[in-house]
C-alpha cells in the first residue's frame, strides 16, 4: 500500500519550514505568510492525501522538533489524529530530540494547522523547527533520510 503524504512549509527563501518541505518530498505546499492567503492554500488542495505532515519555524528552538496536538480557532480546538507518541519516539530514535506539546500556538502556524486538521478531518501532524540559523546539516540529512523512512514504516492504526 502506498501511503499518500503531502508536506507543507511557508514560503521564504530562508525558511527551514520550506527548506524541509521541499527536501523530504516533491509532494510539497508552500503556504502564504498571512492568515487569508494560507486558508486559500488549504482550501485549493484537490488531491487527497493520507495524511499531511506540516512545518513551522520557532525561533525560539535551537535543535529541538515541537509535535502540536492542538489547533485552537475562536474558542474551536481541534486534535490530531494521529499517533503523535510514535511519531515522536521514531523522530527520537532517529537521533532527533522530539517533544509533544498540547498548548496551541496564536499566529499563522497555528491557523495553518487548525485549516489543514479541519480539511483532512484530524489526519495532519505540524511540528515547529528551528530557524535556518539553528539548523544543522545533520539536522536536514536526518530529517530526510530517517523521517521519511519512518513514515514508510508506519503501523496500522498510527493514521
Amino acid at each position: 500500500m502506498i501511503i499518500m503524504i503531502l508536506f507543507t512549509g511557508f514560503k521564504g527563501r530562508n525558511n527551514s519550514s520550506s527548506l524541509l518541505a521541499k527536501q523530504l518530498s516533491s509532494e510539497h505546499l508552500l503556504l502564504t505568510n498571512s492568515f487569508a492567503g494560507l486558508k486559500k492554500d488549504i482550501g485549493s488542495i484537490v488531491k487527497e492525501y493520507d495524511f499531511v505532515v506540516m512545518f513551522g519555524v520557532d525561533t525560539t528552538l535551537t535543535s529541538t522538533v515541537r509535535i502540536e496536538k492542538i489547533a485552537s480557532l475562536d474558542g474551536i480546538k481541534l486534535v490530531s489524529s494521529l499517533d503523535l507518541g510514535w511519531i515522536a519516539d521514531a523522530l527520537n530514535g532517529a537521533g532527533l530530540s522530539a517533544v509533544i506539546s498540547d498548548t496551541p500556538t496564536a499566529y499563522l502556524c497555528n491557523a495553518a494547522y487548525y485549516h489543514m486538521l479541519e480539511r483532512f478531518s484530524g489526519r495532519a501532524v505540524f511540528m515547529h523547527v528551528p530557524p535556518v540559523r539553528h539548523l544543522a546539516q545533520s539536522f536536514i540529512d536526518i530529517m530526510k533520510s530517517q523521517f521519511v523512512s519512518t513514515l514508510e514504516a508506519i503501523p496500522a492504526g498510527a493514521i
